[in-house]
């Protein structure tokens, strides 16, 4: 009976401590907006009891190591709700409290959204929907590869769960069975310019979920006690993953906000001010109740792991065979694979088409199926290589990944380190007609910082290109032809990011042709055809379109009467083209001409649309012929 009174008595002791740990939660974040004078201190409100209870009861972690292999994972998809995620940190001892004051402000990494640049954030969020696809990265890691007892929590915004990304997500987890994923929905009814779709109406919220095969449990949001029994049914739950569905006030416990419209985004001045006043007269600061507030101990069942490997064994092909790219990606993984357990190859229900499915084959615990939601495969490769567990490669149709744009933007705030193959690009590809097409593919990776554009034109060079990207501190991109092309290097040729390669050269070459993978093969043909005339040219495989090789081409540029011609299977806009047109654009007496697919392309052969569209060998040796005019 005393040990039953004991139990009760630490009960209430933590729930009161609990409660403090809100209420400064509140404080902290609307002292802190106030003093940048911006942020969302609303949406902090309404979730400081959900974070209390994590922080300081639920999860495992721990504080001087935020980014601990064998801690709890914590992702705040609603990431505009950042300065409540600080606070919950400094108040669990990572850093002083008063360096809460510093939000917003361009010296101090407490940013308006987190970003890695923090030691306790793994991926940038803010763009919203994109949080659980990370997350379930992270706990399919945590379940398949590293078999580990640490789980995942992610708090997902009521509004934000309008995106499709999320059910994409929910879609994966209860597929995968991922019982060590616990997401939040914080239900607090208000968007930005209004209510949200479904508002408080917490059925509907659990009848969708449990659609999704999620087990979905109802809770008050601000009921710290209700909180914890949530959370420890979510830990007991097998085989699915638990959602809890938190009933909240948005702008809790700010007298003329909470529950009202036209106060997101805003610091609350006034209100704001008058608010910390009334809640700092509640706290008893009781020194007794911070030693019950302890992180849980952690499972220290995960170890580092070397994620550096190499192809097991050289290229093997003949010079002259044509073989496609694709191909060469699927051997180049397979090789890469037998050194490193940690290589993991995800698709988009296109491995037969991208040829992924032939690492499926060799080992199949490590190739994972997304299925065609190209959204969520993004944000699970960036969970699964986060904190250094994998080398994630990702791959579809080129043209698909434009679907995911903003996650690899966001991908690349996060400074990941995530590859991605895309197949099937241009109108070689031919009578699938233009909606399969990649023709932004390389200007919209480009665009994207830190980001290695691959390009190989041939199986040695992409095998290469596969090694380097596995060894790369950041996101790459390799465009991977569909039919094949012939074998032009030596098994042995060795290749290095922003190295150009001549295949071809004279000394009277009257041109420089610049081509990649298919308009490479191209650009030879025409060589062989411009002989006829008496006309030698020198042919440039760039092998990365970023960073190009701006030295090689403005020398080989010279040696051919200043004279270029680039040629590719892409829109002018963003492509090959433009990238040589900036190396060169501060050097004097060159000329360069491009030749690229100008207009919306249709179905047809593949070397028709090659001619129809301009960009065969015909055109090319039509383009230097002018050029020497």
């Amino acid at each position: 009976m005393m040990e039953d009174a004991h139990h009760a008595s630490m009960s209430e002791l933590k729930c009161k401590a609990l409660k403090e740990i809100a209420t400064k939660l509140r404080i902290h974040s609307i002292e802190s907006t106030n003093t940048a004078g911006s942020g969302h201190p609303t949406s902090c409100c309404s979730i400081a009891e959900i974070l209390s209870v994590l922080f300081f009861h639920t999860m495992r972690y721990k504080v001087t190591v935020p980014k601990d292999l064998s801690s709890d994972r914590f992702v705040l998809s609603k990431g505009h709700a950042a300065p409540i995620l600080y606070a919950a940190w400094a108040e669990a001892g990572l850093f002083p409290v008063s360096d809460l004051a510093n939000l917003r402000k361009i010296d101090s990494d407490l940013e308006g959204h987190p970003t890695p640049r923090l030691s306790f954030v793994d991926f940038a969020t803010g763009s919203l929907g994109q949080g659980l696809s990370c997350a379930c990265g992270m706990a399919y890691m945590g379940k398949y590869i590293d078999k580990a007892s640490y789980r995942v929590f992610c708090l997902v915004g009521d509004a934000e769960s309008a995106e499709g990304s999320i059910w994409e997500a929910m879609n994966f987890a209860s597929h995968y069975k991922l019982d060590n994923l616990c997401a939040i929905f914080d239900i607090n009814r208000l968007g930005q310019s209004g209510p949200t779709m479904f508002q408080h109406d917490l059925n509907y919220y659990k009848n969708r979920t449990e659609a999704f095969g999620w087990n979905s449990i109802i809770v008050d949001g601000h009921d710290v006690q209700a909180l914890c029994d949530a959370f420890n049914k979510a830990e007991m739950c097998k085989i699915k993953p638990t959602v809890i569905l938190a009933k909240t006030f948005k702008g809790r416990d700010v007298a003329g906000v909470e529950n009202l419209e036209n106060f997101h985004g805003k610091a609350l001045a006034g209100k704001g001010r008058d608010a910390v006043v009334k809640l700092k007269e509640t706290l008893s600061n009781d020194p007794s109740l911070k030693n019950v507030l302890e992180p849980r101990p952690v499972q220290n069942d995960v170890e580092s792991v070397e994620l550096s490997v190499k192809l097991t064994e050289l290229p093997h092909y003949s010079l002259g065979d044509k073989v496609a790219v694709r191909q060469a990606y699927a051997n180049a993984l397979v090789k890469l694979g037998k050194t490193c357990e940690r290589l993991l190859a995800l698709d988009g229900d296109m491995k037969n088409s991208t040829y992924s499915q032939e690492y499926g084959k060799v080992f199949p615990d490590r190739h994972i199926e997304c299925f065609v939601a190209e959204q969520n495969m993004v944000g699970v490769a960036l969970g699964c290589a986060a904190r250094g567990r994998a080398i994630a490669f990702s791959s579809t149709f080129a043209c698909f990944f434009s679907r995911a744009f903003d996650q690899i933007r966001m991908a690349a705030v996060s400074q990941a380190a995530i590859n991605f193959c895309g197949s099937h690009p241009g109108v070689s590809i031919g009578v699938d007609g233009p909606s399969q097409m990649a023709l932004e593919d390389i200007a919209m990776f480009r665009s994207i910082p830190n980001c290695v554009v691959f390009y190989p034109s041939d199986a040695v060079s992409c095998e290469r290109a596969v090694e380097l990207a596995a060894n790369y501190e950041y996101m790459t991109f390799i465009r991977s032809t569909r039919g094949t092309t012939p074998v032009i290097y030596q098994n042995d040729e060795i290749f290095e990011i922003g190295k150009a390669k001549i295949v071809c050269q004279a000394e009277n070459d009257s041109a420089l042709v610049i081509g990649a993978g298919v308009t490479l093969a191209e650009a030879m043909k025409a060589a062989d055809l411009l002989k006829e005339h008496k006309i030698s040219i020198r042919i440039l495989d760039p092998f990365t379109v970023k960073p190009i090789d701006s030295e090689a081409i403005i020398q080989h540029a010279k040696a051919c009467n200043g004279k270029i011609l680039t040629v590719e299977d892409h829109y002018l806009e963003g492509g090959l083209g433009e990238a040589v047109l900036a190396a060169v654009a501060q050097e004097s007496g060159v000329t360069v001409r491009t030749l690229a697919v100008t207009e919306v392309p249709r179905s047809g052969p593949g070397d028709e649309l090659l001619e129809m569209f301009g960009i065969s060998a015909n055109h090319i040796v039509k383009a230097v012929r002018e050029l020497n005019e």
